[in-house]
């Protein structure tokens, strides 16, 4: 469904953020994106979407070459990669379900989104969408009054209102404590496997990505250094990854976690 080739970003100070990047994602499959800060996690995915220009590489969405596109081309693909941000991107000024229908942008056009005037259709889905993340409640309340958990079920909203095929999440849940991280790491899971979604998670906290993904893949300097399940993730592969630590208790408190949990 995705692949990436020879997926290289150079930046004009000569910082090679990519090298030659290889992978493959399939139709419906979630895996997570760990690394040290700067290892290249967040430009990958901006990367994907053209949000940062690529140097060279192929970004193939089910066969279209991405980085070939020109921008007419590009906004309509863009239809199928739902974007879900770290700071929420949310338009404060505006209600939930107004942030929810700006999803929908790509499809009725500047003018008519400026004017509220979204088919019904699409207001349906939105009430829809809010309702299965428990904020239909929320549907006219400001942005700029909601929690940041809440803030991020709306921009989980507003991403899958586009009704797209794969999901870039570039840390969903760095601003949120550890409950509420929980909470949204299992919804945005939950939420791909109910629509078949693949999605890339861009994730610092490795007991996330280690307790809700089936797939991690591990960057360190811009190269993919672990490509593998949870399990695989050894103090030993954490140390290539991440450089040294005591891996041993942070596996420890995985397992711990994973007890707690089940017993929930």
């Amino acid at each position: 469904m995705l692949r990436l080739q020879k997926l290289t970003k150079t930046y004009k100070t000569g910082d090679q953020a990519l090298k030659a990047i290889d992978l493959d994602v399939p139709k419906g499959q979630v895996l997570a994106l760990i690394g040290p800060s700067g290892a290249g996690k967040s430009t990958m995915i901006r990367c994907i979407n053209r949000l940062v220009e690529p140097t060279s590489g192929e970004v193939l969405l089910d066969g279209v070459d991405l980085v070939k596109l020109g921008s007419g081309a590009l906004r309509k693909a863009r239809r199928e990669m739902g974007m879900i941000f770290q700071e929420y991107a949310l338009v404060e000024r505006l209600t939930v379900m107004e942030n929810v229908l700006s999803g929908r942008l790509g499809y009725v056009g500047f003018w008519r989104s400026f004017l509220r005037r979204y088919p019904q259709s699409d207001v349906d889905e939105a009430f829809r969408l809010l309702d299965r993340v428990g904020l239909l409640h929320m549907a006219d309340k400001r942005a700029d009054e909601l929690s940041g958990g809440q803030r991020q079920r709306v921009g989980i909203c507003r991403a899958l209102i586009q009704n797209p095929k794969l999901l870039l999440v570039d840390e969903p849940t760095a601003s949120l404590d550890p409950k509420t991280s929980r909470q949204i790491m299992r919804l945005i899971t939950e939420l791909c496997q109910e629509r078949g979604l693949a999605a890339i998670i861009n994730i610092h906290d490795v007991a996330l990505a280690q307790m809700f993904v089936p797939r991690v893949v591990g960057l360190r300097f811009g190269e993919i250094v672990f490509d593998g399940l949870p399990s695989g993730l050894t103090p030993d592969k954490l140390t290539e990854i991440y450089g040294e630590e005591d891996w041993e208790a942070t596996i420890e408190k995985v397992d711990d976690d994973e007890e707690i949990e089940a017993a929930e």
